[in-house]
Parts: structure tokens; sequence; C-alpha cells
């Protein structure tokens, strides 16, 4: 039997871990906090996931040697700013060519780096790879559809990790565009703030269309700069999550945003969520990321100003429309130029 341990007991793992569970795998689930375990093993419910129970045969541990032992796959599914030191407190039971699969979507404040290249460092002696597209937590622990990609370094790996979760609900491609993959899952948790922000103005549909279109063109431009593909940036991790996100109230950075839109400050919105909001931590990686790599980034920059500088959200909308005329493309010309 293929035995999986998910390294993350939040909303996104746990729902993996159901999944995996249903089909036949040997699924343990491992948590830094003491009281979630408790809770976990006593009630197999999770709190942000209520009418889910979670199988008797799943393990829950705090435990992550025990988690890591003998294990076929390592789902790394711990918020972002945390991958570092956990993929860190992991080197020691980490067996060379381990397959570890990044879930968390984010990049690293202070080095700029994704999550994978995060972890590579830390576990250099593993197979890193990253599993990503349009899937809320709620929606994939209740069975409904959903698509994902699985990036990895070589197509073996990919192929492993495609055959691990696919099943009627959840079709998974692959792709080798790692980088492209995590910036596009990143980024659009920031571009997902400043589409919550326009509903908490109550600016309507047509102002998230216009975020969500010339999101995803920040979003390629900077992935391309970056090495990513362009193909990546119209796929599943790149407008199809960035959809997703912007449009659906489970998305906490959508729900983040309109509260801030509607007068709260950054840490009012964040604690009244109640979970980690990924992009309030890319946001400042994005902006730093536009600038290294000479990218225009005007939606990008006016969220860091509304979350970290205190400017009124309704002066950032104002800008990013009145910003100096533009073509839509610069590369479509007419015939006489």
């Amino acid at each position: 039997m293929i035995r999986i341990s998910v390294i993350g007991s939040g909303t996104w793992g746990t729902a993996l871990g159901i999944l995996l569970q249903a089909k036949g795998y040997s699924v343990t689930l491992w948590s830094a906090v003491e009281d979630e375990v408790r809770t976990l093993s006593h009630s197999r419910i999770h709190p942000n996931l209520p009418g889910i129970e979670l199988s008797k045969e799943m393990i829950v541990t705090g435990n992550l040697e025990e988690a890591m032992a003998e294990k076929d796959l390592l789902v790394m599914a711990v918020p972002s700013v945390y991958v570092r030191q956990t993929a860190a407190r992991m080197r020691p039971w980490c067996r060379k060519g381990q397959i570890v699969v990044n879930v968390a979507k984010g990049i690293e404040e202070t080095t700029l780096k994704t999550l994978a290249q995060v972890i590579g460092e830390e576990l250099p002696m593993a197979d890193v790879a990253v599993l990503s597209g349009p899937s809320h937590a709620e929606e994939v622990s209740r069975g409904l559809p959903t698509t994902c990609v699985a990036g990895a370094g070589t197509r073996k790996t990919a192929e492993f990790i495609q055959d691990i979760f696919m099943n009627e609900v959840f079709r998974v491609y692959t792709s080798p565009d790692v980088l492209g993959i995590e910036l596009g899952s990143a980024l659009k948790n920031v571009i997902a703030l400043a589409a919550g922000i326009a509903d908490g103005l109550g600016y309507g549909d047509n102002a998230k269309a216009a975020l969500i279109t010339r999101g995803i063109a920040e979003i390629a431009r900077l992935g391309m700069a970056m090495g990513g593909n362009v193909k990546t940036f119209s796929g599943l991790t790149g407008i199809g999550d960035l959809i997703v996100t912007c449009a659906s109230m489970h998305s906490r950075n959508r729900r983040a945003g309109i509260l801030i839109g509607q007068g709260k400050s950054m840490k009012e919105a964040m604690d009244e969520v109640q979970m980690v909001v990924e992009g309030v931590y890319s946001a400042k990686a994005a902006l730093a990321l536009a600038q290294k790599y000479g990218q225009s980034m005007p939606i990008i920059q006016q969220v860091n100003a509304v979350l970290f500088e205190g400017k009124n959200p309704r002066e950032a909308v104002n800008e990013l429309m009145l910003r100096d005329k533009r073509k839509e493309a610069s590369d479509l010309l007419w015939e006489e130029e």
C-alpha cells in the first residue's frame, strides 16, 4: 500500500488527506500544534471544514519523525511563512530521492524565492515538486470536481504525482514549468486582495473583470521575465487560479480584501478572516521582484500601498484608472505603423 504523509493540517492539507485516504492510501496527517492534534484525533472533524469527517484509518500525529518514516510521498501543506522552518525540521528524516510535493502558495519575502526553491535549499536530498490550481479546500473535501497541475523537474515524478492524486473528481495535468506554476499561484493571491478591496468598495463586476484581466497581464509579464512559460499563465495555475480566488467567498484573500475595502485595517481584516491570508505575505515580495526584474506591476504596487502605507483604497483605484493612456497589447500594431 502507498504510504503518504501530509505535513500541515490546515484546511488544504486536511482536504488533500481526505482525498488521498478515500483513494485507499495509508495517510498520516501531521500538525505542529498539540491542541490541533488532540482535536482532530478526537473529533475527526476540522473546525474549518464542518460536516466533513476524517476517516478513522487516517493517522493524526505531532511526531514529525513518525510522519516521515517510510513514506512514498510527503505533501508539504504548511502556510508559506512556515515552509522554511518546517523543511529544516524535516531534514534529519528526509531520505535521498524522497518526493516532496509542495501545495502551499507564496513567495518568501526575505529571499524572494519560491516555496519549492526554499524546500530544495533545506532538503537538497529530496525530489521537490508542486501541485497547484483552482482548488478550494472546502470543495475538494466534499468531492466536488476540481482540476490541478503537477509540476516537477522530471516527467516521471510529475506523472507519479498525477497518478497518486487523480480520481473521478480530481483531475491532474502535468507540467515541467515549476517556476511558472509557483509564481502564478503566489501572485494571484495579491490580485485577489485587490479584487476583494474593489468588492468592499462596491465597485461591481466590471471592476473585478478588469482587475482579473490586467492582473494576469502583470503576473505573466513578471513570470516570463523570471523564466516562466507564457502558456502556464494562461492555464489552470495562472488565469484559472486567479479567477477562482478573485470570485469566490471561499477565498480568504478576497474576504480580507473586502474587509479592507470596507474600511478595516490589514490587521483587523486578517484577524476577522481567522486564517492565513497568503496575499499579505506575498505582496512585498511581488513588488520587490517587479523592481528586481524591471517590470511594471501597478496593481501590485497599489495593493502594497494600501496594505503597508495606509493608502486610502479609493485613492488607489483612482490612480489605477487615471494612469497614462496605453495600448492593451504593445505588440499589436496598425498597418501604417
